[in-house]
């Protein structure tokens, strides 16, 4: 059965929130999966699993976050070559532009991306939202 782990930063809940849906759609395929938030990640967590969601909502000026998220990126990033993976980050302004900055630096660095990364203005309480966040689960199963 595959190992899947869900790593993810949050600052205000939004994007813990879609981790936690996340694994909803993942456990509903019969499949067991981890949540850490990344302060708890190790790159064993990175190493042992067969398909990886990351998770870091948009910081600053469209970022991701710099104390954690951003450190434990750059200390996987040769580690993620043939790695399923899927992204996913809440935000309150702009376009998506970190969000296609990581999907790059990911892809630069070999990782297979399921789909593009998954972003959602603010709490993810839609039922639209709630449902991508689910299907994205379900999609890294299956991928």
């Amino acid at each position: 059965m595959a190992k899947i782990n869900i790593i993810y930063w949050s600052g205000t809940g939004n994007t813990e929130k879609m981790a936690e849906l996340i694994l909803e759609g993942i456990k509903s395929k019969g499949i067991d999966a981890e949540m850490k938030s990344v302060s708890e990640a190790t790159i064993e967590d990175v190493l042992s699993s067969e398909a990886l969601a990351l998770g870091c909502p948009s910081m600053g000026s469209e970022e991701l976050e710099e104390g954690e998220m951003q450190p434990f990126i750059e200390s996987i990033e040769d580690k993620i070559s043939g790695k399923k993976l899927a992204l996913f980050g809440s935000y309150g302004w702009g376009d998506g532009l970190w969000m296609r900055e990581w999907e790059d630096r990911m892809k630069d660095n070999g990782a297979d991306l399921i789909q593009d990364g998954l972003i959602i203005n603010g709490f993810p309480e839609s039922d639209e939202d709630e449902s991508s966040c689910i299907e994205l689960g379900k999609k890294l199963v299956n991928s």
